[in-house]
């Protein structure tokens, strides 16, 4: 059996520090700042909280879609639970040949216009990364993940999730992570209200 590519490594006290603010009596969202090295929020970083209990994989029938267009992936980050399935469709006037030789899932999909009949099942935790062996320039990744608490930060470093009470384990990864597949974790704690934290990723950030 394939072991998970996943490696865990906590974040130091400092950047570990958690700023959570109770506003409500019943349980609310969890908005969680990504920072990078330099302090700085940090974009399009993946941000997933396990809870003990949950579904581990997607209900059945769950589908996404990753698309090329103008010679791009779109969107070229992408992250869901385990069992979904990705339909690549081609709206571009020129052919790509779409593949991925990460451990979690290798296929290819050979030169093709429009829409592969079958789609990608991605069944196993973890970050693949795509390609065209047409245009060298075209990449994306896809992280696959056990928990169906899940969000991308937008251009603030910002992501909000839906969150039960309890304590948990609150995890980030950003593409520009010198070792693949290395997330960051530490604890946080959703009460009755709404809640903030805050995690730090060695990513210098550009903002």
């Amino acid at each position: 059996m394939p072991t998970s590519p996943f490696r865990w490594y906590r974040a130091a006290p400092a950047a570990a520090a958690l700023c959570l603010f109770t506003t409500a009596a019943q349980a609310g969202p969890l908005t969680v700042t990504v920072t990078g090295s330099n302090g700085k929020p940090l974009a399009s970083a993946i941000v997933t909280v396990v809870v003990k209990g949950t579904r581990t994989a997607a209900a059945p029938g769950t589908m996404v879609q990753i698309a090329q267009r103008e010679r791009q992936f779109q969107p070229q980050l992408i992250v869901f639970q385990t069992g979904t399935a990705v339909q690549f469709p081609n709206f571009d006037t020129v052919r790509h040949h779409v593949y991925s030789f990460s451990p979690i899932q290798k296929f290819e999909l050979k030169l093709y216009a429009g829409t592969p009949a079958a789609p990608v099942v991605f069944d196993k935790p973890g970050i693949a990364t795509l390609g065209c062996n047409i245009h060298d320039r075209m990449s994306a990744w896809v992280v696959v993940v056990d928990t169906p608490y899940f969000a991308k930060t937008d251009a603030t470093g910002a992501a909000q999730i839906e969150l039960p009470p309890g304590e948990h384990r609150l995890r980030a990864w950003h593409p520009g992570l010198t070792e693949f597949g290395t997330w960051v974790e530490q604890a946080v704690h959703v009460g009755s209200g709404a809640e903030r934290a805050t995690i730090a990723v060695p990513v210098e950030s550009s903002v």
